[in-house]
């Protein structure tokens, strides 16, 4: 295998330009392949050795190496570097088709790194690894010939059981565990209930500002969206009905509106019920971080007010424990268990049947729920500590919204400064932030950052990343 090849013989960065630098590096590293300037299994310098010749932030790099591997270009190798992907055809320059650029604070750009204020990490450094990794090895010492075959599409029959426990108790929803179907995230769980109750044509509302994946997966269902706006109470459901009443579902986040915190009241609760009762309408109840609230208990789950079997509730580990563990869980009402499992047979392979078995233990040894707890605690103190460091520093610069759960923090800009072009600053900074903006259908909501805090270890190191935010501003 070559030497880690030097980025001295490709194209230099250019400051001045509109491309921010993690895009400039990763369209110089793949002009270089196309060329033959470096060749399948040649090494490409480390991140952190191009960090140190180009002099910018590591999160710059990692997010161009990333994006190079997303794309086949690139392969780790652990300690024997990263080289150009073995096999790969160069192609000459003129028939290399340009990736589209992501928007500039894209909620699709998810960098494999821990950036400052990294939106949809929990507190990496605090989940309890040691014990993860004895369960680990004895989920594997346990391995028999059955647990190496084929995995079930629906999901680990034991977890099935757990997740169903756990949800009676913490959430107040009540169902069998074959009504539980373990996925791969948030986004897989949308698809089936896409496969399996929805087809091309159908209007479904969203909240606005929302999820932006979430109108994207649609899209690509050819099912229409209808934005409906928040206030402070929730999805404003008479505005729903106003602008399409015959909507065949409606996706919401009742716990902690995403992004804006707020929660569903119960007088909007019972309407959107009603609604979905009166129409044959489906419910979709994406309940990303429940478990965090930090001015009371967390609130009864949208499900739990059922009686007409018209919600699906999308529940997902990514958030209590990790994000590349891929698990997620829907719920369905009893009369559709069948039509998933028909959608599931056809369309999921299953997730591994290992890491399910490590989350049961994880669950039924009692470390999952002292892990919801001690987090609880600990994300109160640092989304404080956070708001109280950002403050003091850009306090004339910004207003911060005290959102009563979950995990990020909303930095509402003063006068008409750009939160796309911020972030795009920040990125290249090597912090991370998501503009609120980003988050509408219409792309032009109020200016505001979204950081989140729980990676944020105490006030101090808040107000020296306050200081690295009014640098960009």
């Amino acid at each position: 295998m070559t030497a880690a090849k030097t980025s001295s013989n490709l194209s230099p960065l250019d400051p001045a330009a509109a491309e921010p630098f993690y895009r400039q590096i990763y369209e110089r590293f793949r002009s270089a392949i196309a060329s033959g300037l470096l060749k399948p299994g040649d090494r490409v310098p480390s991140a952190r050795a191009l960090t140190q010749e180009l002099g910018l932030a590591r999160g710059t790099i990692d997010a161009a190496y990333s994006l190079l591997a997303a794309e086949g270009y690139i392969q780790a190798r652990g300690q024997a570097g990263t080289i150009v992907t073995p096999g790969l055809k160069p192609r000459t320059p003129a028939t290399v088709t340009p990736a589209p650029e992501p928007a500039t604070s894209s909620i699709g750009f998810r960098p494999q790194s821990i950036l400052p204020f990294q939106m949809g990490l929990p507190a990496l450094d605090e989940f309890p690894r040691k014990i993860w990794a004895r369960l680990g090895a004895r989920c594997v010492r346990a391995m028999q010939p059955l647990d190496m075959t084929h995995p079930s599409v629906y999901g680990q029959p034991a977890l099935r059981a757990e997740i169903a426990a756990y949800l009676q108790v913490s959430r107040g929803i009540t169902c069998a565990p074959s009504q539980v179907f373990v996925t791969s995230g948030y986004r897989h769980s949308i698809e089936l209930i896409g496969l399996a109750l929805l087809k091309a044509g159908d209007r479904v509302w969203l909240e606005d500002p929302g999820y932006p994946p979430t109108r994207e997966l649609f899209a690509q269902m050819h099912i229409a969206t209808v934005p409906v706006p928040v206030d402070a109470e929730g999805m404003v459901v008479a505005e729903g009905i106003k602008s399409a009443p015959r909507a065949r579902a409606a996706v919401v986040t009742p716990a902690h509106q995403s992004p804006l915190g707020v929660s569903l009241s119960l007088k909007r609760r019972m309407a959107l019920l009603d609604w979905a009762g009166r129409h044959n309408a489906w419910i979709v109840e994406d309940d990303y971080d429940g478990e965090y609230r930090y001015v009371s208990r967390p609130l009864p789950a949208l499900k739990s007010l059922d009686r007409d079997g018209r919600v699906l509730y999308a529940g997902t580990f990514s958030k209590v424990l990790f994000p590349s563990l891929r698990l997620a869980y829907l719920v369905v009402p009893p009369a559709q268990v069948e039509r998933f499992e028909q959608i599931l047979q056809t369309f999921a392979g299953g997730s591994p049947e290992l890491t399910q078995s490590i989350v049961t233990a994880f669950i039924q040894e009692g470390h999952f729920a002292r892990h919801i707890q001690r987090m609880r605690k600990l994300y109160a103190e640092r989304r404080e500590a956070t708001s109280a460091g950002l403050a003091s520093v850009l306090g004339k610069q910004v207003r911060i919204d005290a959102l009563p759960g979950g995990m990020h923090l909303i930095l509402r800009l003063a006068g008409r400064q750009s939160d796309r072009k911020l972030v795009a600053r920040m990125r290249e900074a090597g912090l991370f932030a998501e503009a609120l903006s980003e988050w509408t259908q219409s792309g032009k909501g109020s200016s505001a950052l979204l950081v989140n805090f729980t990676n944020i270890d105490s006030r101090a190191t808040a107000e020296k990343l306050g200081k690295r935010i009014l640098a960009l501003m």
